[in-house]
């Protein structure tokens, strides 16, 4: 097949092949680990992307997060 072919086709169906790789490597990661352990790296990529998400949007998030939980000014 032809590269301009094969990259037309990904362009036209990009979010059904990226969900079906997902689906492969969580599936893959079940069979090895195990379902607990499984759902423990599931949750722990989750709360990673939202922490660096969080944190390109605000350089001072963490710094934010910190004021609200602990007395202001104790980690400076």
């Amino acid at each position: 097949m032809n590269k301009q072919v094969l990259t037309d086709f990904y362009n036209q169906h990009k979010g059904e092949i990226l969900g079906a790789a997902i689906g492969f490597v969580i599936a893959v990661i079940v069979l090895i680990l195990g379902l607990l352990k499984a759902l423990f790296i599931v949750l722990c990529v989750v709360f990673g992307f939202y922490i660096g998400k969080k944190l390109y949007q605000d350089k001072d998030y963490i710094k934010n997060l910190l004021d609200r939980i602990l007395p202001p000014g104790t980690y400076r």
